[in-house]
């Protein structure tokens, strides 16, 4: 590979690992509001996060990569009061991933592209899941505008 195409696939890498962060970070804000009926949803997207995040980890590092820290704290998009918007929170959250992802799928090649196809498909089923519905481009409506990922209050230091 180039140094071009190294240098790309870290930052897709960087960048998904960052979007987990945001992940791991607002399903915690989820699980804390989400009703009874979905809570064992909720929990498994957490654990895939989690599980997502770390291996992400291991292969930033494995590259030469400093993983990228996750942030103190993230300025949610909007209030999460309650149990409904919980549920809107995780699906704006599960295509925010997948936006991410299919970036990482874009820069990378061979197994890692698999592993991000994977993971923006994983990604959009849980967003439709949550959503109760479909967009006809997974992964593609936050670069149309949408807004709905938490964003770190502080800067992550590298």
């Amino acid at each position: 590979m180039s140094q071009v195409t190294d240098r790309r696939r870290l930052e897709a890498l960087q960048a998904a690992l960052a979007a987990e962060h945001a992940a791991v970070y607002g399903y915690g804000v989820v699980g804390g509001r989400i009703g009874e009926s979905r809570r064992a949803e909720a929990r498994s997207a957490y654990d895939a996060h989690r599980a997502r995040r770390d291996a992400l980890v291991r292969e930033v590092r494995d590259l030469g990569g400093q993983p990228v820290a996750a942030a103190a704290a993230y300025t949610l998009p909007f209030p999460v009061p309650d149990s409904a918007a919980a549920v809107r929170f995780a699906a704006e959250l599960e295509e925010r991933v997948a936006g991410v992802y299919s970036d990482l799928v874009r820069a990378a090649g061979g197994e890692r592209r698999r592993e991000a196809a994977g993971a923006l498909r994983e990604a959009a089923v849980r967003a439709v899941r949550w959503r109760g519905g479909s967009v006809a481009f997974p992964g593609l409506a936050e670069r149309a505008g949408a807004a709905g990922t938490p964003t770190p209050t502080t800067a992550p230091t590298p």
